[in-house]
């Protein structure tokens, strides 16, 4: 009940907002970027909301708490992965597009097989993304409240489609900085509560894991004990974020360049305090909870920071814990809310805008039309996520987390990356880019052990150590199959001046 009450009102609060939103969102840049008016600070609070997932909030402590170290690969992997969208993503982005990645593509192709084979990548990265969150959702809440799990992926599903479909990006964006503000302000009570109890020396609680499991324990290969599995996470990490359709409309919604790398910096202090406190978290949780404890609420890990929060409020069966307890757990079903609002919104806008209207009707559509398409498709989207994340009950949803990244990685950004910067870059590269790195990186997630555990075909968890490659590779090859476009190299010199500059040297 404690953890209900909690939740309904963080809820009230976000639906307040959204019927706020509503009513200022009226035109395609209101649904789609919220009218290009974020500050940056705003939209770093979002970001860190969109990137800040079930999965870092619970996920990464979980690790940490069962495998030591590795658990920190995990959550120190998304601090060097805005390194590269600071330095090579965002401000191209920002000059080049209007609302997708779609846009970009298709202002440097101008080809409708190109904008096509980005629509294909955009909604396979945000489905298997969302999928995962989706499931997580009816795990927690069932587990924690004992609601059943098809209603509580249900209720999620409404939600979110309350969400987008109604208050469009100027809604998500706020919940999502609700959510980030909650979830920063929770974690800082949790971590302040569990340094107090080791006299706020948190070098205390590294010698008291090591103490209690070992020295291996603070050792990397517990949980990726495959080297290569190793490099195929950073390399997921640094390359697969700057892919990630959902984080890359988010520099759509400030006014400028400028705007968008302070955003950057905004999220990389925000997400960094966070995910380096999932660390703590995850040995505060192996040192007073214990690892048994632990793996018998859930045997990934995943309940490690609500047990600790619930002891270090009392334990449980107290107030103080049962509190603790409610407060984290309804923080994480409303992280799960704004990321699957995020990623509704993305895969909605590639629908609407990239599909329907560039695709299909060449862009000649009239504005309101276009957005009522869009809300349509959030419906539609979040209707097809809950019957997803309801037949997905039983697996193992971790490997959609890695295969939405790993095909970020190997899809989108070698597609992305060339066609801002290489001048031969042409349609067929697109699509050999998209194809390689699309079906590589499913197929070999799916026949790995993630998917088919002592059955598999694969030895890696994460393929992206092959499969970007096997991304760029096609991307080369299709780019020179197709033959010198002469047309397109010439229009590249325009491109490049408006990704750079901001300027468009054709008006």
């Amino acid at each position: 009940m404690i953890t209900l009450g909690i939740f309904a009102l963080i809820l009230l609060i976000t639906l307040g907002i959204t019927y706020w939103a509503g009513r200022r969102t009226a035109t395609t840049a209101d649904f789609y970027a919220a009218d290009s008016s974020l500050t940056a600070s705003q939209n770093g609070f979002a970001l860190a909301g969109d990137w800040c997932s079930a999965a870092a909030f619970l996920g990464f402590s979980g690790l940490t708490a069962l495998y030591g170290m590795d658990g920190a690969f995990y959550a120190i992997g998304p601090l060097v992965a805005f390194c590269t969208v600071l330095f090579l993503v965002a401000e191209p982005l920002r000059n080049s597009g209007r609302y997708t990645l779609g846009d970009v593509i298709r202002s440097r192709m101008q080809t409708r097989s190109s904008l096509l084979a980005t629509i294909a990548g955009t909604i396979v990265v945000n489905f298997a993304y969302l999928m995962p969150q989706m499931a997580g959702a009816g795990v927690l809440v069932r587990l924690l409240t004992g609601i059943p799990y098809d209603w509580a992926v249900i209720f999620v599903g409404i939600a979110m489609i309350v969400y987008v479909a109604f208050g469009g990006m100027l809604a998500t964006t706020w919940v999502q900085i609700i959510k980030a503000v909650f979830m920063l302000a929770t974690g800082a009570l949790v971590l302040g509560m569990a340094l107090r109890l080791v006299n706020f020396n948190p070098l205390t609680l590294f010698d008291n894991a090591e103490a209690k499991y070992g020295a291996k324990y603070l050792l990397p290969g517990n949980y990726l004990k495959n080297p290569f599995d190793q490099i195929s996470l950073g390399l997921g990490y640094v390359l697969g974020l700057a892919g990630l359709p959902h984080v890359m409309t988010r520099f759509y919604t400030v006014p400028d360049a400028k705007t968008a790398r302070r955003s950057v910096v905004w999220v990389m202090f925000l997400a960094g305090l966070f995910f380096a406190g999932t660390t703590l978290f995850g040995l505060a949780a192996a040192d007073f909870v214990g690892q048994d404890v632990i793996r018998a609420a859930d045997k990934g890990g995943n309940l490690a920071l609500p047990l600790l929060a619930q002891y270090l409020g009392g334990g449980k069966g107290t107030l103080g814990g049962e509190v603790m307890l409610g407060l984290v757990a309804a923080v994480a079903v409303a992280t799960i809310l704004a990321v699957v609002s995020a990623l509704t919104l993305s895969t909605s806008s590639t629908v609407a805008h990239d599909f329907y209207t560039n695709w299909l009707n060449q862009g000649k559509i009239d504005p309101k039309r276009e957005v009522m398409v869009a809300r349509i498709s959030a419906v539609v989207i979040g209707i097809l996520a809950v019957v997803l994340g309801i037949l997905a009950q039983g697996i193992n949803v971790a490997v959609l987390v890695i295969l939405a990244i790993c095909v970020a990685a190997s899809a989108n950004f070698p597609v992305l990356i060339l066609s801002l910067f290489w001048k031969r870059f042409n349609t067929g590269g697109v699509i050999g880019g998209m194809s390689f790195g699309l079906i590589s990186s499913v197929v070999l997630a799916m026949i790995g052990p993630a998917m088919r555990g002592a059955d598999a075909l694969w030895p890696l968890v994460n393929p992206t150590v092959v499969s970007l490659p096997l991304g760029f590779l096609g991307a080369v090859i299709g780019s020179l199959i197709a033959g010198r476009d002469k047309a397109n190299e010439t229009r590249f010199e325009d491109f490049t001046v408006r990704v750079h500059t901001g300027v468009d040297p054709t008006s």
